[in-house]
């Protein structure tokens, strides 16, 4: 890009044609390989944040992190609102932007919509770990939420598992679910059934996935059969006191799980520790843990959400629009010091 073109916009309609479960699964595995060899930089703190109650009830939410290896680095920004009753988290109304620089330089090279950058990265680099610590050959899937994280799990999980031969699904909302198994069942080919219950959702289920933005527990630990995997997105979902009767449990990373309220409250009580932890993702991905050993096994996959994974599938994105010609561009803002001339 020749230094007198402006910053690259890319809005979300651009960002869907750009990239799919399939690249958002590669993208994710290359970015915990990353990981483990130590050229990420993350920001310090990890995260920045403003919560502002009534009347206004607006959050904004900041992280930042540099790729070495690409190199990129970059800032997520993100806004919502939430007062108890309307909650536009997940939803197109909240704000949700990366801006990308080239870290040699310090120039802003991108700004991109991360709408749906960030739902199917949240699913890819969840669904990923399967590859080491899932079943074999799954047939059963058990889906709890049927949302916008569920929706994109599913997406990523038949690109591991083209054999999938049944879905269940549960949810509060009974018209929801059925709206989503009849979705699923047309795009699919095979039956996506609905069920009153998580427990009858995952109890018979090779693969559980909790995908919900609840802080309530969804899934407990007597209800998964031998053999099976359960991936968490996020808070509580598994209960925090069957951790430990798991055969393993793997995490994207102990120290961003640990600026979690209900996590570290886990780890401080005893109830699970980082002596309990099987291993990071990065280290199975790399080949420095074992995946899963056993077809009785009873595994969880545990993921709070790294930044670095946003930055990279934004930065991908931008490297596609650029061939491609989408994306907006923006006036040139010049060089030198701003100011009007005399």
């Amino acid at each position: 890009m020749s230094p007198k073109d402006g910053v690259l916009f890319i809005p979300y309609s651009d960002t869907i044609d750009l990239l799919s479960a399939e690249e958002a699964l590669e993208i994710a595995e290359s970015v915990y390989r990353m990981q483990g060899e130590g050229s990420i930089t993350a920001s310090s703190p990890p995260s920045f944040k403003l919560d502002v109650a009534e009347p206004f009830h607006n959050h904004w939410h900041v992280k930042c992190a540099l790729l070495k290896e690409i190199p990129i680095t970059g800032v997520r920004l993100y806004n919502y609102y939430n007062d108890g009753v309307r909650n536009t988290v997940g939803l197109l109304e909240c704000g949700r932007y990366i801006i990308l620089a080239d870290p040699h330089t310090g120039r802003n090279v991108a700004i991109v919509e991360e709408h749906w950058t960030y739902a199917i990265r949240s699913a890819a680099a969840t669904i990923l770990p399967l590859k080491w610590m899932g079943p074999r050959d799954p047939k059963v899937v058990g889906i709890v939420g049927v949302g916008t994280m569920a929706t994109n799990a599913l997406r990523c999980l038949i690109k591991l598992y083209p054999n999938i031969e049944e879905v269940r699904c549960t949810s509060r909302n009974p018209g929801s679910r059925q709206e989503f198994a009849e979705e699923w069942t047309r795009t699919l080919s095979i039956p996506v059934i609905t069920k009153e219950s998580i427990e009858d959702t995952v109890s018979e289920a090779d693969i559980g996935i909790g995908a919900t933005t609840s802080d309530e527990i969804m899934c407990r630990e007597p209800w998964l059969k031998s053999g099976s995997t359960y991936v968490s997105f996020t808070r509580r979902e598994f209960d925090p006191e069957g951790w430990p009767k798991l055969d393993k449990v793997v995490v994207d990373s102990w120290e961003m799980n640990m600026l979690m309220q209900h996590f570290r409250h886990s780890a401080e009580e005893g109830l699970f520790t980082r002596e309990m932890l099987h291993a990071e993702i990065h280290e199975l991905v790399r080949g420095k843990k074992p995946g899963r050993q056993a077809s009785n096994e009873r595994n969880l996959i545990h993921t709070t959400g790294l930044v670095a994974h946003d930055i990279a599938m934004c930065h991908y994105v931008y490297e596609k629009a650029k061939k491609l010609g989408r994306g907006i561009q923006l006036p040139h803002t010049g060089t030198g010091r701003p100011g009007p001339k005399n």
